[in-house]
């Protein structure tokens, strides 16, 4: 894994607490689950419907009918539970889940998220990120800072089809981790070597940053 998504996924484990039940969206959020210890009072929840899912250590044996919302198998820690969908979206929608942990595409200066599609590319649909974004206590955005060919993600306002509006809390990205504020995006930690005008030339939205009070990682 490249070290920028270390960096990331090592960041992103310190926003989780004991006792919080926490959903982990597909891709990058998924691969939390490895840096979760086994001895972590925690419950991991899933859409299609589990509440304690643990990955799979390499001497057990995988059982095919587990698996979690990525299709990835997964088993379970003592005390967990299954069920159906439905219920799962229960949870989701009366706020019981703490915490849920997504990717994105673009992401804005007020919060607004759009993780699920591209124009005239293939989407498999929105899933359960629309439920989500609206429902869970926080909302902990996992990306790179930038695109590909080296746009920013971070934004002024969203250009692509919005996942939901003004749902994000927190964004944690290869460069920098910033809070979603009402004066706008407060920038929290730097990644360690960049300098505050790298980040600014990386990134299109206008940042806060008080530069005694920010950390790194």
């Amino acid at each position: 894994m490249p070290y920028d998504q270390q960096r990331i996924l090592a960041r992103a484990a310190r926003e989780i607490e004991p006792g919080q039940i926490v959903n982990l969206g597909i891709g990058l959020p998924s691969q939390l689950f490895n840096y979760i210890p086994d001895e972590a009072q925690v419950l991991v929840h899933s859409e299609n419907g589990i509440l304690g899912g643990r990955p799979c250590h390499p001497d057990e044996a995988i059982d095919y009918d587990m698996i979690d919302a990525g299709g990835a198998y997964i088993t379970t820690c003592p005390g967990a539970s299954l069920f159906d969908s439905s219920m799962s979206f229960a949870m989701i929608r009366r706020g019981r889940v703490d915490v849920t942990f997504m990717g994105a595409f673009e992401v804005d200066e007020v919060g607004n998220l759009a993780n699920w599609k591209i124009p005239g590319k293939f989407s498999p649909g929105i899933g359960g990120a629309m439920e989500l974004a609206q429902k869970v206590r926080r909302l902990v955005i996992m990306c790179s800072h930038n695109d590909k060919h080296g746009n920013p993600k971070i934004l002024h306002r969203c250009r692509l089809p919005l996942t939901a509006p003004r749902c994000v809390s927190r964004i944690i990205t290869d460069k920098a981790v910033m809070d979603v504020t009402p004066q706008g995006l407060e920038v929290v930690d730097i990644a360690e070597g960049l300098s505050i005008e790298e980040l600014r030339a990386a990134t299109e939205a206008s940042l806060i940053i008080d530069a005694s009070r920010v950390g790194s990682y």
